[in-house]
């Protein structure tokens, strides 16, 4: 008959054992739970380094309110006065003349994001009675009426370029707002810069150069706009 000195050993290399089966046995996270097939895999969170904020891009991630942060800058158009103002914080960083819808057709009020910058945009008439009598118009067509540039936020309203730059300053656009083109280029670099995805000045450049090839650039960090009266 084994002494008690042998049946503790031999009770604790049970119990090592066990301890050992017990870790080897395989864990049920990240295998489905109805059968599927899919596997999820929870990936560890990343802390970007201090003072940087981290970016999604792609146009599916810009077009998205809650999954994408906010841009520095902020846009707020004064219908009364027909100025574009783009702000930083509570100061004024820079303003702009515009031209607004007219008592017919009327720029809306209200608050979106802009998360587009669209360069050399092409022309689709919209589906309203004004525009029934209206030609599609190519990038770089003079006649195209969004000029070279487009701020999307509310489509088929934007911000856009013209090719009247002599009605800035009056209210005669079909609800969106016009802004001459060379202002436009301007704001939208800052835009661009603001939202995450500065370029180089060859993009610009050849953007400027070929008219008619459109470039979309999405804001991975969408622009604040108010529109007010």
């Amino acid at each position: 008959m084994p002494d008690s000195n042998t049946t503790r050993r031999f009770t604790a290399a049970l119990a090592i054992l066990a301890l050992v089966a017990g870790a080897c046995k395989p864990s049920d996270q990240g295998h489905p739970a109805n059968g599927s097939g899919t596997t999820t895999t929870n990936a560890p969170a990343v802390t970007p380094p201090s003072g940087e904020t981290p970016l999604t891009t792609g146009p599916t991630a810009a077009a998205s309110d809650s999954a994408a942060s906010t841009a520095a800058l902020r846009v707020e158009v004064d219908l009364s006065s027909r100025r574009l103002h783009l702000l930083r914080g509570a100061d004024t960083a820079t303003s702009f003349d515009v031209a607004v819808g007219s008592t017919t057709w009327p720029t809306q009020t209200g608050e979106w994001r802009i998360t587009q910058v669209v360069f050399n945009p092409d022309w689709i008439p919209p589906d309203e009675s004004w525009a029934e009598e209206r030609e599609p118009r190519a990038s770089g067509d003079p006649k195209n009426p969004l000029g070279r540039l487009q701020l999307v936020y509310d489509p088929p309203r934007s911000i856009h370029g013209t090719n009247q730059p002599s009605s800035i300053g009056t209210a005669t656009s079909h609800g969106s707002i016009r802004m001459r083109n060379a202002d436009i280029e301007r704001l939208a670099r800052q835009l661009m810069e603001s939202a995450g995805v500065p370029e180089h000045e060859a993009f610009f450049t050849r953007a400027k150069a070929n008219r008619t090839k459109k470039e979309i650039v999405a804001l991975p960090q969408p622009v604040p706009i108010r529109v007010t009266r």
